[in-house]
């Protein structure tokens, strides 16, 4: 029985061509895989591949929030600037709270490979005691803005987003969300961390 706390997890791909079947959906493994690695917790995935639509993705993350009960929901893809692209619309409509530093921690990191990344424009939420983030359509760039930059040593040269999650998640009444320090380590004020439980 494991001592850390279970958390449900909504992961959202939002695709017109893979949600019809076109093509393969590659973001709901990269993030489902991601998460098994970094987080210590029991995790219930809920996930959804849905279209470029913005009413059906505004009603997904209601649905998996207020309904599912899911504390962290990521989705991935429709955050450039196409006219399909409209997932930071539909998750600001949302919204009870915006928590802008995400966006720009993403972009920063992003730029370290790409100078595209000033394209992109993802949001983070809070809704309820949901945190709402959008994250990169690309496999790579999922890992890329999750764990941040490392130098050739393996130190952080530009953190990852993930490790400011856990944190907000204990502020907004969320379960207390334990990170492997090998894919990302959480960030908390000596006050917030819990004594290790046997």
């Amino acid at each position: 029985m494991s001592t850390h706390d279970p958390v449900t997890i909504g992961i959202v791909s939002i695709s017109d061509r893979a949600s019809t079947g076109v093509y393969e959906d590659k973001g709901l493994p990269a993030l489902r895989e991601w998460l098994s690695r970094a987080l210590k917790n029991p995790i219930t995935f809920v996930e959804r591949l849905i279209p470029d639509e913005r009413e059906r993705i505004s009603q997904t993350l209601i649905e998996l929030t207020d309904q599912a009960g899911c504390s962290l929901v990521l989705t991935t893809g429709g955050t450039g600037p196409a006219p399909r692209d409209v997932t930071p619309e539909a998750t600001l409509a949302v919204a009870d709270k915006e928590m802008p530093g995400f966006g720009e921690q993403m972009r920063q990191i992003s730029l370290h490979f790409v100078p595209t990344a000033i394209l992109s424009r993802q949001v983070a939420v809070i809704r309820g005691k949901s945190l709402i983030i959008n994250l990169p359509g690309q496999p790579k760039s999922i890992a890329e803005t999750l764990e941040g930059v490392r130098d050739a040593d393996g130190k952080p040269v530009v953190h990852g987003i993930f490790a400011a999650v856990p944190y907000c998640i204990d502020l907004i009444g969320g379960p207390y969300l334990e990170t492997d320090p090998a894919v990302c380590a959480a960030f908390r004020p000596k006050s917030a961390i819990r004594p290790p439980r046997d």
